[in-house]
């Protein structure tokens, strides 16, 4: 059943107000739309209207004048009509009676899938613990991967509510302000759009530190006449310039946003008066060609400052910005930094994505708004695959949010943009994901460097690859590019699980041939379902990483029987072989006494040992560093100073657990430094768990100092995580 007022809307003859036609008209009052567009955006405007009637903001004003703004600032960003659409209905489904199927049946699938984009995002809270944000952002990306307009209108939204925000209670405003901070000033700045940035971060400032946005609103403007009688004297010898050639150069001062002024005082440490760089010039001319014109008349009228120096016309960012900045000594020696740039340019680098709509409908330039938001479709590829904590996704964000660019080349030219120290790997991924997946090496300018070097603007890298080779779990710690981080993880996910098929196999196998009465293998394949696995490489691979244990495989087939339990036969194999040679303790010299060892902490032949004397079990053999030692020490007429009894040139043996991040020649190395010392492995064994691999092995040693020489030495080894001695 439709809503009860959606009937009765459009029969009204109401009279379009000039409030409408801000919509639909520019600052000229030429109409921005076709007749067509404009009665649809009509039809949506009064359907807004009507949904909304009643319902009053937190300020005392009517709600619909929400809705209205965000629209009229999609409108003045240049947005198409579905779009400003979005904004006047984004909160008709979530504040009022209205469904989806309602606004659709009146306006489309488009309209109603940006407004049903727009409430799931105004469902999704940022608060200050990690996980849950990291969730959120997760929620709130996925959700307009399908439709970039959604994330726009959201932008609009939070604009306006930012602009609003006296009337909320303070603890509100704080809330909404550290999240527009940390989530939407930053997507903004990532889409391109400026001038949406700028207004947010001075609003964010305004609301989280008063004091310091009214002492910068009171210093720029007790400055603003000299500040303006300053530029005109730099501007007035370049308009002279400028006059003699045969294009129209527009040239007008802009000063740095609050927030922007408050980052570099903080950063620097330094007063309001000792911050140079607050002048900006920007100079608009009709084609690209005369932006370097320009540039070079701007450099024979005033000294350059070469290292601040920066042609983004040439290689433009990741958001499609374009311009040159220079930045110059004018008069007295002050600093002022000139961005150069055509009209199209500029209208790009103050709105970003959003001027793509324009010159997609009105010049027909080609549609490149996939390109634009590369980004986010290579990051959504790491939400798909992400397996991490939360620290690690919302390190990987800010990457893509925050990050500076710079430019390197291919051998062939080709020009490749990466995040500020990006590594050979990212390149590599960038070019393509087949060439990252088998890079071994990379030649920088030349030269041979390690795949973790960062690069710097201007590099050319040559990436070296092998068939045989493919990615390591280590370059996680070093890429810096969503596609590199999401082409590693599905690579090593891919491994990792045949691997645990592989492994979980065998392991059913050997106790496939220790329990062959029970038709152990055989029941497992036809039960497999009843164990919550009716894939059987699942099953296998469950097991080979730990998920199923054989234990619990007992429990729910074979409950009547006892499973073998592998490592302590490994464990106790090992106790044997390893005081099989021993005549046992002795104290004082006196041998052939009743001695056992003990179970905490298993000593064996080379451990600095305690005797503790029992009552019926004769003495106990404690490792000298036993944890139970303190409380046995109590009893202090009980223990003995006790020694092996072996031959003086006796080696032993020892079992070290050994737990490492799974890569390939990680085995390898181990068993290379435990050789390079001169000692023996009697006998090793080895799982992976996810990206963690265990390692039991037994090596034989001359006595403890050569036993720690060689876990020192192993320590070493990449991807090391614990050494532990049982």
């Amino acid at each position: 059943m439709p809503t009860p007022f959606i009937s009765k809307v459009f029969s009204k003859s109401d009279k379009r107000p000039q409030k409408f036609y801000a919509l639909v008209q520019n600052a000229k009052g030429e109409n921005l739309f076709s007749t067509a567009d404009e009665d649809f955006l009509w039809d949506v405007y009064v359907f807004a209207r009507e949904a909304h009637r009643g319902q009053m903001r937190k300020s005392g004003e009517a709600y619909f004048e929400h809705p209205y703004a965000t629209a009229k600032i999609l409108s003045d960003l240049g947005m198409d009509p579905i779009t400003i659409a979005g904004g006047l209905l984004h909160d008709v489904i979530e504040d009022t009676g209205i469904r989806y199927e309602d606004v659709e049946d009146k306006f489309g699938a488009d309209v109603a899938k940006l407004v049903e984009g727009v409430t799931k995002i105004s469902g999704i809270t940022f608060r200050n613990r990690q996980e849950e944000q990291a969730d959120n952002f997760r929620k709130m990306l996925l959700s307009v991967a399908e439709d970039i307009r959604v994330l726009i209108i959201k932008l609009a939204d939070r604009l306006h509510n930012m602009q609003t925000l006296e009337s909320l209670p303070p603890i509100k405003q704080r809330r909404i302000a550290i999240e527009t901070r940390d989530v939407y000033a930053p997507l903004a700045h990532r889409l391109g759009m400026f001038k949406i940035k700028s207004d947010m971060e001075d609003l964010v400032l305004k609301t989280l530190d008063p004091d310091a946005f009214k002492f910068l609103q009171k210093k720029i403007k007790d400055k603003k006449s000299e500040r303006e009688k300053y530029l005109q004297a730099f501007i007035e010898p370049l308009q002279k310039a400028l006059a003699d050639q045969p294009f129209k150069a527009r040239i007008f001062g802009r000063s740095k946003n609050f927030y922007s002024i408050y980052k570099k005082m903080k950063l620097r440490n330094k007063p309001f008066e000792e911050i140079y760089d607050l002048l900006a010039l920007r100079v608009i001319v009709d084609t690209k060609e005369n932006c370097y014109t320009v540039l070079g008349i701007v450099h024979e009228l005033f000294n350059p400052i070469m290292d601040r120096f920066k042609d983004y016309i040439a290689s433009h960012k990741a958001n499609y910005y374009q311009s040159i900045h220079t930045t110059v000594y004018g008069p007295g020696g002050r600093l002022v930094e000139i961005q150069i740039r055509t009209e199209e340019m500029d209208e790009i680098a103050e709105e970003g994505i959003a001027a793509h709509w324009r010159y997609k409908e009105g010049r027909k330039k080609p549609d490149e708004v996939d390109n634009y938001v590369k980004w986010l479709r290579d990051l959504i590829e790491v939400l798909k695959t992400e397996s991490a904590g939360p620290k690690d996704f919302m390190d990987t964000l800010k990457i893509d949010l925050f990050k500076d660019e710079i430019f390197v080349f291919t051998p062939m030219g080709d020009l490749i943009r990466l995040p500020k120290n990006a590594t050979p790997i990212d390149f590599a991924f960038e070019v393509h994901t087949a060439v990252g997946y088998h890079a071994i090496g990379a030649k920088v300018d030349g030269k041979m460097v390690p795949l973790n070097s960062e690069l710097k603007s201007g590099q050319t890298v040559e990436i070296i690859t092998s068939d045989a080779h493919y990615p390591s779990y280590a370059w996680l710690k070093f890429v810096k590019t969503s596609k590199a981080i999401g082409a590693i993880k599905r690579w090593v996910h891919k491994t990792q699980y045949e691997e645990s098929v592989k492994l979980g196999k065998e392991i059913l196998e050997k106790e496939n041939q220790r329990n062959k009465n029970l038709r152990f293998m055989k029941t497992i394949q036809e039960s497999r379902e009843a164990l919550g696995y009716p894939d059987i490489n699942k099953l296998y691979a469950a097991i080979g990483a730990g998920n199923l244990t054989i234990t619990t495989i007992f429990n729910k087939l074979f409950p009547h029987e006892e499973p073998e339990k592998a490592e302590k036969d490994f464990d106790a194999a090992f106790l044997e072989t390893a005081r099989k040679n021993i005549r046992g303790v002795k104290v004082h010299g006196i041998t052939d006494l009743m001695v056992s060892y003990a179970k905490c902490c298993n000593p064996i032949p080379g451990d600095p040992i305690l005797g503790y004397v029992s009552r019926g079990r004769g003495i106990i053999v404690h490792r000298s560093d036993c944890s139970n030692l303190p409380v046995l020490l109590e009893e202090n007429e009980r223990m003995l100073n006790v020694e092996w009894d072996v031959d003086r040139d006796q080696s032993f043996y020892a079992y070290l657990k050994i737990m490492g991040q799974e890569r390939k020649n990680f085995l390898k190395d181990i068993t290379e430094i435990i050789s390079s010392t001169d000692t023996n492995i009697v006998s090793i064994d080895g799982k992976v768990d996810d990206t963690i691999i265990h390692i039991s092995l037994v090596v034989q040693v001359g006595n403890v100092k050569h036993l720690n020489k060689v876990i020192m030495k192993m320590q070493n080894v990449q991807g090391m995580i614990s050494i532990e001695r049982k």
